[in-house]
């Protein structure tokens, strides 16, 4: 499965830039973008590649998705997991 996310370039040096999301910085090649990037724009990344342009509201609505996403994992992933007291020391389940 392939996933893009977005991040918000920071810094350009040539074709590559520094892009951030939450925290996290990676440098990213923007040689593939169809205008030049600027620092403040935000973008797709997928594989250290910016792919897209997009607008600062479509960043923050695929990370609202990405949230209720993880949300909804966790919550399904709780559900399933054994009782603490049935857990032994190695951390397996007995019975």
């Amino acid at each position: 499965m392939c996933i893009t996310i977005p991040m918000r370039i920071v810094s350009v040096e040539g074709v590559s830039g520094c892009c951030e999301a939450r925290g996290v910085r990676r440098k990213v090649r923007l040689d593939l973008l169809e205008s030049q990037a600027v620092v403040g724009d935000y973008i797709l990344i997928h594989a250290g590649y910016a792919l897209q342009a997009m607008t600062e509201a479509d960043a923050h609505a695929t990370w609202k998705l990405f949230d209720e996403i993880i949300s909804t994992l966790d919550q399904a992933a709780a559900s399933t997991r054994e009782p603490d007291c049935l857990m032994d020391l190695a951390g397996e389940a007995t019975s």
